[in-house]
């Protein structure tokens, strides 16, 4: 190597230093180089990592059950009737004629002058709430005569009033956050004392009515104590009843409008009471199916790509992937075909290819809509026993998906971590020894320069006595 910056007379130290520091240099350029590659690596095996977690989530829409197991259902008037299917429903067609809305009863105490006046003595007062049915008597102006309440078992709900919350809102207050069953609000009915409290029970049904006991102060019990069969101190508004209504001509009660068990598999929801049969359709969604499918194809034939790019050679002007040659990404690729070209036993379809679902060369996956839609129509049991069983597709793939996301790539990121970390450990080291080797050159040729310039000067000061003596 040619070193610039020497003469005879001087030395450029800095200039010359650098240049042989900048040979000392190579190995642990080389080593950086060597480093970054390792960490491309890891950027891609990261973003490998994401692409089986995609892929791994396409296989789970098919590997759910549910994904077989999907229902529509169509209502000929929604203003009446809606209704959700799950996965235990079966397809069929209903007529629902409703006759009567389930609601919930509704209490509504005498008017205040004032919401926010404190009633009462302020003494500590408890507010019992029990729920059951009133049958018998007569209903008149809000008041029932000759009825009884039976209770409907589900235990007694208490709210405590006293000093800071004997106002209607604060009992109202009180009583919504103690979340007991029953909701309280203040009605302004525009009269002379037109704060009126009103309970409504938060469930529907006949069994669901209200009676109510106070315990404490007087002016309290006088206002809201209430006893179906007895006094009656608040006036009922709302009466509770039962959603009345048929199915396919099977008369059904029912104490919601929210209905989960009349059909099995269906929730049925009743809006309004029905002036001409309403129709009920439950189908299979078969395309919930095709959409798992296309979905699965679709991940799978971008990770198979992604794989093979990532692994491959340089070849015709091509450069090789970041991963060239890597066995992990290798082996992915082969366990892949392997499964994707296995069979299932346990029923009418062994293979993907029975279904329509095949491999093509340059295109990866593709599906045959009229062979899978055959499939759906005719053995949709068999054709998710392909995929959900023990040893479905899906159910091997998503196997696959974690062991390479787990095992497979987590060892690779692990050992390229451990070369980093060595290459690292091996550049601190030789920059070390570079640091006291740069230290040593320059000084090296700092003494050189004075020695130089110690000749010069005595290059000089024999010259000049050459000179005299030849003068004289």
């Amino acid at each position: 190597m040619a070193v610039s910056g020497l003469s005879a007379s001087s030395i450029d130290v800095q200039s010359v230093v650098s240049q042989l520091m900048e040979v000392e240099r190579g190995p642990v350029n080389k080593l950086s180089r060597k480093s970054a590659t390792y960490e491309t690596q890891l950027s891609v095996l990261g973003t490998l990592k994401n692409s089986i977690a995609s892929f791994q989530t396409a296989v789970k829409g098919l590997k759910d059950t549910g994904s077989f197991q999907s229902f529509n259902t169509t209502s000929s008037d929604p203003t009446v009737l809606t209704a959700n299917a799950g996965a235990t429903a079966s397809a069929g067609n209903y007529s629902v004629n409703i006759s009567q809305l389930a609601q919930s009863q509704q209490l509504v105490a005498a008017g205040q002058l004032s919401s926010s006046a404190a009633i009462g003595s302020g003494a500590s007062t408890t507010l019992s709430f029990d729920f059951g049915a009133i049958a018998g008597g007569t209903l008149t102006a809000g008041t029932y005569t000759g009825a009884s309440f039976t209770s409907n078992g589900n235990g007694i709900q208490t709210v405590t009033i006293d000093g800071t919350n004997n106002s209607l809102e604060g009992i109202r207050d009180a009583v919504n956050s103690a979340k007991i069953g029953v909701t309280a609000s203040i009605i302004n009915d525009g009269g002379s004392t037109p704060y009126r409290l009103a309970f409504s029970s938060s469930a529907s049904g006949v069994n669901n009515s209200m009676s109510i006991s106070v315990a404490g102060d007087a002016t309290l019990s006088s206002l809201l104590s209430h006893d179906p069969a007895g006094s009656q101190n608040l006036a009922e508004t709302l009466t509770a009843q039962n959603a009345n209504f048929t199915l396919n001509g099977v008369a059904i009660t029912k104490a919601s409008n929210v209905v989960t068990d009349a059909v099995a598999g269906v929730t049925l929801t009743l809006s309004k009471v029905t002036t001409a049969p309403v129709n009920l359709t439950v189908t299979k969604d078969t395309a919930a199916i095709t959409e798992a499918a296309n979905t699965f194809i679709s991940k799978y034939n971008t990770l198979m790509t992604d794989l093979k790019s990532l692994s491959s050679y340089a070849a015709g002007g091509k450069p090789a992937g970041s991963l060239a040659g890597d066995p992990a990404v290798r082996q992915m690729i082969n366990e892949l075909t392997t499964i994707i070209s296995g069979t299932v036993t346990g029923g009418e379809f062994a293979t993907l290819t029975s279904v329509g679902i095949s491999t093509k060369p340059g295109t990866g996956l593709t599906l045959d809509s009229t062979l899978f839609n055959s499939a759906i129509d005719n053995n949709l049991d068999d054709l998710a026993n392909l995929f959900t069983s023990e040893e479905g597709f899906a159910t091997k793939l998503d196997a696959w998906a974690s062991t390479s996301m787990n095992v497979t790539l987590t060892s690779r990121t692990s050992n390229i971590n451990d070369a980093i970390k060595a290459i690292t450990n091996e550049i601190d080291l030789r920059e070390i020894r570079l640091a006291s080797l740069e230290k040593r050159y320059t000084a090296q040729f700092s003494n050189l320069n004075r020695v130089l310039a110690s000749m010069s000067a005595q290059q000089t000061f024999i010259s000049q006595a050459f000179s005299k003596n030849s003068n004289s």
